[in-house]
């Protein structure tokens, strides 16, 4: 049943479209942490319903009653990825409620630890609001523009979910949609970009790695008549270098989002390049990273907690094993929230260092970048950066057949890259590039392209 003809629900998007959408613009920042302690309060009385934050708010003697304020957030337990791993409905549902009218998604398992929860359908129309948010601030339009999202549409993935189950399926019942289709990530990208061709998006949304294999088929002749106006990139590290490479390939700007499975959108870049948070979906702690990995196992330093829906709770998840820092200074582009200096990524992907120390890969993935704009090339289309053993890092390099006898050659290159890594990694780890022909290291049994970078090291 499309869950747009209950009325009341109905009624409830509604209002929250035309309310949510530009809350960041009204609100002031005292405003929004009203807004953030009223519906803290709400969700943890709900989450009180639900067996598995129930006994773990009994078991410190917290009750709903004891949150006044977004400032009592710190009263409540952590939720870690072992708290939600392997549990069945009736611990994430409350009592007594029927799986079967909720959606169950699941995390993408990058880490080999993937994790299932369940969304009901309001919950899964406000991440399409926040979606609507963050193309506004773009100037893209739902309604309007054409727009492709490359997304993984494998069963049960919160993509495939919705897309071809709830949002969009809904929605068509009131609209066409005929402007947006969506695209299977794992599609062979020559055919891909012919389907892309076909369809002539203004804006296309898809992982960085997926852009940027779109990106290297345009400039080998393919995809002529395919010039979006605007790309936005998600679910993997944006480095600058395949962020530049996409931009001139396609004369557009791109822009990037962050968010995971479990909390929908966490933030996104505003007009003037700045990550900002969604404060009013999402309410962001951070924790120093040793203090966090000690109490929970998680890594990372964030603890997240998502301020609406039902289904399964996320409240002080610290699930998200990413490094993230805060701005110190606040952006003039009139959005009224926090914002994020940089996304370091998961602890998983951190280079580690012979002495115990983690390199987040934000330190690192931008070398290419920064050679490449100093030897004035773009000659690499594609590098990986794996970390085989506590003294050895290697970095494929794929080089752009057409330009291979122009400009700086490969020796150049590889020497350049491999002086910028000694110097952020020190003399102690041996560095190893290797010129390939693609890259295929990917994780095993993702859709996704491949990640910029893995370490095979056990973290310490």
């Amino acid at each position: 049943m499309n869950p747009l003809l209950n009325p009341l629900l109905l009624g409830k998007i509604a209002k929250s479209y035309f309310f949510d959408i530009n809350r960041i613009w009204n609100y002031n920042e005292e405003k929004i942490r009203k807004y953030q302690g009223k519906a803290l309060r709400q969700i943890v009385k709900y989450a009180y319903t639900v067996p598995l934050y129930h006994k773990k708010y009994k078991s410190v003697g917290m009750h709903p009653s004891d949150i006044r304020s977004i400032d009592d957030i710190n009263k409540l337990p952590l939720i870690t990825k072992k708290d939600l791993r392997g549990k069945t409905a009736d611990m994430l549902l409350p009592y007594g409620l029927d799986e079967n009218k909720f959606s169950k998604a699941s995390t993408s398992g990058s880490t080999g630890q993937p994790v299932t929860i369940y969304s009901d359908p309001y919950t899964v129309f406000k991440t399409f609001i926040g979606f609507n948010r963050m193309i506004k601030e773009h100037n893209v339009d739902w309604r309007k523009n054409r727009m492709a999202i490359i997304a993984d549409l494998s069963p049960d993935s919160a993509e495939e979910i919705y897309f071809e189950k709830t949002v969009v399926p809904s929605l068509k019942l009131f609209f066409s949609l005929d402007n947006i289709k969506a695209f299977h990530v794992g599609k062979k990208p020559d055919k891909l970009i012919k389907e892309l061709e076909i369809f002539n998006p203004e804006f296309i949304g898809g992982y960085p790695g997926v852009l940027n294999i779109l990106a290297i088929l345009k400039r080998q002749g393919k995809g002529k008549g395919l010039n979006p106006s605007s790309l936005a990139t998600s679910g993997a590290i944006l480095d600058e270098y395949t962020r530049n490479y996409i931009e001139k390939t396609f004369n557009a700007k791109v822009f990037d989002v962050y968010g995971a499975t479990e909390c929908s959108p966490i933030a996104f870049q505003c007009k003037n390049g700045n990550y900002h948070i969604h404060s009013d979906f999402v309410y962001m702690e951070f924790m120093d990273a040793k203090e966090k990995e000690a109490l929970s196992g998680d890594g990372g330093n964030i603890v997240v907690t998502r301020l609406f829906g039902r289904g399964t709770p996320i409240i002080r998840y610290t699930g998200i094993s990413d490094f993230v820092v805060l701005a110190k200074e606040d952006c003039k582009c009139g959005i009224n929230t926090p914002t994020i200096e940089r996304i370091e990524g998961r602890q998983v992907d951190s280079i580690v260092l012979p002495d115990g120390g983690l390199i987040p890969p934000s330190s690192f993935t931008g070398i290419p970048h920064k050679v490449m704009h100093r030897l004035k090339t773009d000659k690499i289309q594609r590098f990986q950066i794996i970390q085989q053993s506590l003294n050895e890092v290697e970095i494929l390099l794929v080089i752009d057949k057409e330009l291979k006898d122009k400009g700086p050659s490969f020796n150049k290159i590889a020497d350049e890259i491999k002086k910028e890594f000694v110097k952020k990694l020190g003399h102690g780890i041996k560095i190893k590039i290797k010129e390939v022909d693609q890259i295929t290291i990917i994780r095993p049994g993702s859709a996704t392209p491949p990640p910029v970078a893995i370490s095979k090291v056990k973290q310490p």
